[in-house]
């Protein structure tokens, strides 16, 4: 339950601080005050977004700090999820920064907005009055059921069943699809397939093929070019032979007369020898050259086919080919299984739809046997409301599944004997919708280990007698959480453990929202005041008295 409260620099509010009663609690003040303010700071700390437009005053930050008892209500496996230490007295606190940055923190450990929710949602709830209006929906009035009947687990097996039908759906759905789209390709997929493997890819070396094709062409040209080498080497006359030949002969009638003419003498001897050698070995690759025409043929013939389909894919290397290649294999051999596949999911589907069907009726049927109990415990509160004749139906119907179940819940409501009961929106008043929303939150509340419950004018429409035993079912809810209730009721008012009153106090640049805890004395002449009047008379003061001793 909430400890502390503390807000700082929100809207009107420049600095607000209490301790409340661990039970009931009332807050009123003059509309316009700024009970409502409170609502919307506290509001922050259950997750809800801010910007700049909250701060009184934008050069500072807006800062809403809750200290929080919370041994008992089953949240340390939250906290172990969130990564956060659990402390029975906690402190979760939220600021929002001049420049509209947004940080929350839970025992000054820095948390995301989805942590605070999840952590805060089991803290506190709020009932506002939008709350009223929203019971005329049907998905909140299935909330309210669901929250009747206890089926958290129920519902999260058929939430994670309907999404696994859902997905089964879809995977079937894609297949088919692709089955339709692969079933118009699959032809001229084929056709591409057959074109890539008239070629053994792996094997092709483009460069080497393309280098000893060009050795083929130009065979001729080699054979003719080794010719006119040897003889100019050693056919022609003079040849180089020859002249080499020759020249020894000359150089060593003048070797004996110096040894730099001996040294000519050898070294000629031995370019004739290399020369000759020359002659031999190019002999030896003249005779050796063979053109190979099939060989020719083949590597041209395939290098023609790797061009062409270089071209028609629009890549320059055989390693993309063979990656397209094995695309399309695996497409149509994808095309060839596809029908399989289709079985497969279908049944996939089928055991999904089954299992979604199971979970959808075990909802359904929680639902069912908690609409009754539900409807007859807020008709005997309604009765004892001033509502005798009041009767509130829950119809239950199927539909087709969604993720919140397999049904279509209704209430239906009738305030007055002989009138067939009507679906809400059509039928009840403000008063009446106030009533009935106490009296589900009141059944509600026994089923929750929800700490602090905040009302917003829930007892708004209503009067005399018929308060004083709103006031009562609030007391009653008090013992088991901690209320805040805000009302204009001095029936209300008078019930409380706690009086907090709220005004707005002038300064020298604006008005500002205050809240002071009551005395005796003071909640006795504000009472009085909301009973008779800005100047109540003694017989106000001695009601406000009574209404007082009434609940003590």
């Amino acid at each position: 339950m909430l400890k502390h409260l503390l807000i700082k620099n929100y809207a009107l509010i420049k600095h607000l601080e209490i301790t409340p009663s661990p039970r009931l609690n009332v807050i009123t003040g003059e509309t316009g005050a700024g009970k409502s303010i409170m609502l919307g700071a506290i509001g922050l700390l259950l997750g809800d977004r801010a910007d700049t437009k909250v701060l009184l005053n934008e050069g500072e930050k807006c800062l809403v700090e809750g200290s929080f008892s919370i041994e008992g209500y089953g949240l340390e496996e939250l906290f172990q999820e969130a990564d956060l230490d659990f402390q029975p007295q906690s402190i979760i606190r939220r600021e929002v920064s001049p420049l509209g940055k947004s940080r929350a923190f839970i025992n000054d450990t820095p948390v995301t907005l989805e942590t605070l929710r999840r952590i805060t949602s089991r803290l506190m709830d709020i009932h506002s009055q939008h709350d009223t209006l929203l019971l005329a929906a049907d998905d909140f009035q299935r909330s309210l059921l669901d929250h009747f009947a206890q089926n958290q687990s129920l519902r999260k097996t058929y939430q994670q069943a309907y999404h696994t039908w859902r997905k089964a759906e879809q995977d079937l759905q894609n297949l088919r699809a692709q089955a339709e789209t692969l079933h118009r390709q699959a032809d001229y997929n084929q056709y591409l397939l057959q074109e890539l493997q008239r070629l053994p890819l792996e094997k092709i070396h483009q460069e080497s093929m393309e280098q000893q094709l060009e050795w083929f062409e130009n065979l001729e040209t080699v054979r003719q070019q080794l010719a006119v080498l040897i003889q100019l080497l050693a056919d022609n006359e003079p040849s180089a032979e020859t002249l080499v030949r020759n020249a020894l002969s000359e150089v060593r009638k003048i070797a004996p007369y110096a040894p730099a003419y001996q040294t000519f003498a050898e070294r000629l001897e031995n370019l004739l020898i290399e020369l000759r050698d020359l002659v031999s070995e190019i002999e030896n690759q003249a005779s050796e050259l063979f053109f190979d025409q099939e060989q020719a043929q083949l590597l041209r013939s395939q290098l023609d086919l790797l061009y062409l389909l270089q071209k028609k894919h629009n890549v320059s290397t055989v390693e993309e080919l063979v990656a397209i290649r094995n695309r399309l294999a695996e497409q149509v051999n994808w095309t060839l299984h596809l029908e399989e596949a289709i079985a497969a999911a279908e049944k996939n589907v089928h055991h999904a739809h089954n299992a979604l069907r199971e979970a959808a009726e075990a909802l359904s049927q929680s639902r069912r046997q908690a609409s009754m109990p539900l409807a007859e415990q807020v008709n005997a509160l309604l009765k004892e409301l001033g509502m005798s004749n009041a009767r509130l139906e829950i119809v239950i119907s199927p539909t087709a599944p969604s993720p919140q179940g397999a049904d279509a819940v209704s209430f239906l409501f009738s305030a007055n004997k002989g009138i067939r009961p009507e679906p809400l929106k059509n039928v009840a008043s403000g008063g009446e919708f106030s009533r009935l929303m106490l009296c589900l939150k009141y059944v509600l509340a026994g089923k929750t280990a929800l700490p602090t419950i905040i009302f917003d004018e829930i007892d708004t429409g209503i009067s005399g007698e018929i308060a004083i035993k709103v006031s009562k079912m609030l007391r009653e809810m008090s013992r088991n959480h901690q209320l805040f209730v805000i009302s204009h009721l001095p029936q209300t008012a008078a019930n409380g453990d706690r009086h907090y009153y709220v005004y707005k106090q002038d300064t020298d640049q604006r008005a500002v929202s205050c809240i002071r805890q009551l005395s005796y004395q003071e909640r006795l002449h504000e009472i009085a005041q909301m009973i008779g009047g800005a100047n109540p008379s003694e017989h106000a003061y001695q009601s406000a008295k009574e209404l007082m001793e009434l609940y003590q």
